[in-house]
């Protein structure tokens, strides 16, 4: 930074052109720059004069001009006679001074010793470099999701400190597309995920890993993804490896896919080249998730798919050849694709999905011969109808039943009865195994709870109101160790019980306490 020798000698429009200096070499205001050297001569000046003082500088912003003066307040009564004058001293110097009021002494212009003129460059580089950090935030805090250009500066424990220009910033290693590495002098290109306020400075965080950085290149590349008419719905990415973008186009006429492409390949070749020849598959969005799923799992072509729109599962059922294409290596394509679409996707061959189906199918059937008493003719019809539970045949209308091909209305009732006697058997077994477990009654009480997840949550432990109301909803029904997974209750659901069995805490809470005994006789009395 540039610096000048201040002595009463020194020619006054020097500090000026020092100022316009370091604003041009800092690229802060010119004003900032001056503050940061009066408040180096008031410094100075308290040095020579006492600290106990309130001695200011100005400095004339067009001639160059250092005034020193030192301030007194006029004050009734007076506390401090260095910095506080009374009344009636004041009124000999100008009548017109009230309290309040300030009076101002001029003072000689001071030599810098060399202490003095160090302290004095200390406070202005220190001023400086302040008014430089914040010139920084408030450059780049608006900047984030921005892609910038930078030198490598220096390489700290494998993160890459980046020369912006104006600013520093930090390419941390984890931020780094795999197997790419920097060295001094070398020119980098990422994206602005967070600008962050600290002590030392503002921290300036950049990631070439990230899917927005992605998006941004393709906005850069297509003029359509830029203006507009092409939008980039989702990406999801194995930086360095492979990558799935899904866009849709605004303009019917326009394909989105082909124009991210662009002629031969020229477009997406050159967001390849920038992530280190990482894959990329471009795939049209689409609002149907099964139509999105399949078109996020290309190449690999798929026969079928299941929804389960409550628990965001997507079953695929594919071809034979097309199962290692379609997961992809090490999961690859599935995983993406999953990340991509939003969805859980689990891939069958057609083999497998035909078997598990057949399993399926001879589970429910065995079910229905067991519990109504039926052949097996009987049980498979009322399979292939998608009748899967008891609870289906014994509470449905007696006209879904008699629509099956061979059944009549007797044999409909009869299926009936026999299907709510054999829910009332089941239900008695739950209820005697309940009070087996010592399961509180109150917890039968709490609705959406079945005699079977009473059994269920007795053997668990979970015996009390108290015990139901202390765990959460994923203790309740998580995939991995939920005591009541079993029965595929939904978050509202277990949310549903777990407040229920909540109640009693708040009506604890609000009820009064025990009043005083009111039939006790007065004092005194008989």
């Amino acid at each position: 930074m540039a610096t000048v020798q201040m002595t009463a000698s020194a020619p006054r429009i020097e500090l000026l052109q020092v100022a316009d200096a370091v604003a041009r070499e800092k690229g802060i205001d010119r004003d900032e720059v001056l503050e940061a050297m009066e408040q180096a001569i008031q410094k100075a000046g308290r040095s020579k004069y006492g600290l106990e003082h309130d001695i200011r500088a100005t400095i004339d912003r067009k001639t160059g001009e250092i005034k020193l003066m030192r301030y007194r307040e006029v004050a009734d009564p007076v506390e401090n006679e260095t910095t506080q004058i009374s009344p009636a001293e004041a009124a000999r110097l100008d009548p017109n001074l009230k309290v309040g009021d300030f009076i101002s002494d001029p003072l000689p212009p001071i030599d810098f010793g060399r202490i003095a003129a160090q302290t004095a460059k200390q406070v202005i580089v220190q001023r400086v470099r302040e008014a430089e950090r914040q010139r920084q935030y408030r450059e780049y805090k608006d900047r984030t999701s921005e892609i910038v250009n930078g030198l490598v500066k220096r390489v700290e424990f494998g993160n890459v400190i980046v020369d912006l220009g104006r600013a520093e910033a930090i390419l941390r290693r984890e931020e780094m597309i795999p197997r790419e590495s920097f060295r001094q002098g070398d020119r980098v290109r990422a994206y602005i995920y967070e600008v962050r306020e600290e002590p030392r400075g503002p921290q300036i965080f950049l990631s070439r890993t990230r899917p927005e950085f992605m998006q941004r290149l393709f906005a850069q590349e297509v003029p359509e993804i830029y203006d507009g008419i092409i939008e980039i719905r989702a990406v999801a990415r194995d930086p360095g490896s492979r990558a799935k973008i899904a866009v849709i186009s605004k303009d019917s006429s326009i394909d989105p896919v082909g124009a991210c492409v662009g002629m031969r390949g020229s477009r997406v070749q050159a967001v390849v080249s920038e992530l280190q020849g990482e894959k990329i598959d471009i795939i049209p969005w689409s609002p149907e998730p099964a139509t999105f799923v399949v078109n996020a799992l290309a190449p690999a072509e798929v026969a079928k798919v299941v929804l389960d729109e409550d628990t965001r599962r997507i079953e695929v059922i594919v071809p034979d050849e097309q199962l290692s294409l379609a997961i992809g290596r090490r999961g690859q394509n599935v995983r993406l694709a999953s990340q991509l679409t939003g969805w859980d996707i689990d891939i069958l061959t057609e083999d497998e999905e035909s078997q598990r189906r057949q399993e399926e199918f001879r589970r429910h059937s065995q079910l229905f011969i067991d519990a109504l008493d039926v052949d097996d003719v009987l049980a498979h019809l009322l399979v292939t109808e998608g009748f899967t539970k008891i609870e289906d045949v014994a509470f449905v209308p007696i006209e879904d039943l008699t629509g099956i091909e061979g059944f009549d209305e007797s044999l409909a009732r009869e299926l009936s009865a026999r299907a709510r006697a054999y829910l009332e058997e089941q239900d008695r077994k739950f209820e005697d195994r309940r009070r087996e477990l010592g399961v509180d009654d109150a917890l039968g009480t709490i609705p959406g709870l079945t005699p079977a997840m009473l059994v269920t949550l007795g053997e668990a432990g979970v015996k009390t109101l108290d015990d139901l109301a202390d765990l959460s909803s994923d203790e309740l029904i998580s995939p991995e160790d939920g005591v009541l997974r079993s029965f595929q209750l939904d978050a509202e659901a277990a949310n549903g019980i777990i407040m229920a069995a909540r109640q009693h805490w708040f009506a604890d809470e609000a009820s009064p306490a025990p009043a005083a005994a009111a039939h006790e006789p007065p004092p005194g009395g008989n």
